[in-house]
């Protein structure tokens, strides 16, 4: 595809061993980078110069997996928004102020599909975070290679929720809206999202969000499904049962798939490739990005 860099085709080709390609090319373009091991999952961790923090204010630390299920390119799920961060890593080494900014490339997060929220590779890093008493806002970025508008995973957090706790991640929720209506005025939604490493987090009491792109199309198709099918948003989220909870509570594995945007449908599969991808993303991603890096929450 003529927008994307001809290393991205590296990047998803099946031969290419991904955490040593995103390493290897950070520190070509003059980013250092750690590899952390955790479980057995090969993460990727990106901090900057002393410079670059603010005690004052919080930490924000931005995800996306690097991993891909086997057989599919993952043009979009996940190569697209790691691709963006790291571009992304490469504009923040010259930022001229503090950002206050860590990236994690994380390992793993497609293992939590069938067996659960602690099988997946950001548990080990949540967990971490929780038993140093970390609490960074952390943003999730998955699947933002396709379409134009910004969704923004809606918080769906249970009952048994300590108040205390609702109230840190739905003020991350509605600081995040903020920055989704300065970078795509009156083009971005909330929408209910599979859970990715940011059900990791949200496990181990770290607020979390997690943003997405979609053609505007599907997106719209999509929410007029969810007002008219009640049971399709706790089927969307099913993702954090393991398989047996579903067999068990009688939930039939993607019996709403067909319900869902395309771009979902294309996940895990061979169509997931390059010609998949759209250009607007990568311009929609480069403003979120910026933003983000300007904004500021006292600690």
């Amino acid at each position: 595809m003529g927008f994307l860099p001809q290393d991205f085709s590296s990047f998803i080709s099946s031969r290419c061993d991904r955490a040593d390609f995103i390493q290897s090319w950070l520190k070509g373009h003059g980013v250092e980078s750690t590899r952390v091991a955790i479980d057995g999952k090969n993460h990727i961790l990106v901090q900057f110069g002393a410079g670059a923090y603010n005690p004052r204010f919080r930490i924000k630390t931005v995800v996306a997996h690097h991993d891909r299920v086997e057989g599919s390119p993952g043009a979009n799920d996940n190569s697209a928004a790691d691709w963006q961060l790291m571009n992304w890593a490469v504009y923040l080494k010259n930022y001229p102020n503090f950002h206050n900014v860590r990236i994690f490339f994380t390992d793993g997060e497609e293992l939590g599909w069938n067996t659960g929220v602690a099988e997946q590779g950001a548990f080990g890093i949540a967990a971490t975070f929780q038993r140093l008493g970390i609490k960074d806002d952390v943003y999730v970025f998955d699947a933002c290679g396709r379409g134009e508008v910004p969704v923004l995973a809606r918080l769906n957090l249970g009952p048994k929720t300590p108040s205390s706790f609702v109230k840190t991640a739905n003020d991350l929720y509605v600081r995040t809206q903020e920055i989704l209506k300065a970078a795509s005025p009156g083009r971005w939604m909330t929408l209910p999202v599979p859970y990715s490493d940011n059900a990791s987090f949200l496990a181990c009491g770290i607020p979390a969000v997690a943003i997405t792109m979609l053609p505007a199309d599907e997106a719209s198709l999509y929410a007029r499904m969810i007002t008219k099918d009640k049971n399709l948003e706790s089927n969307v989220l099913n993702r954090e049962c393991t398989k047996e909870q579903r067999l068990k509570e009688n939930v039939p594995d993607f019996s709403y798939k067909e319900h869902l945007p395309l771009t979902w449908r294309l996940f895990h599969s061979e169509k997931d490739n390059e010609e998949s991808l759209s250009p607007v993303s990568f311009s929609v991603m480069e403003n979120i990005l910026r933003i983000l890096a300007e904004s500021k929450t006292p600690a």
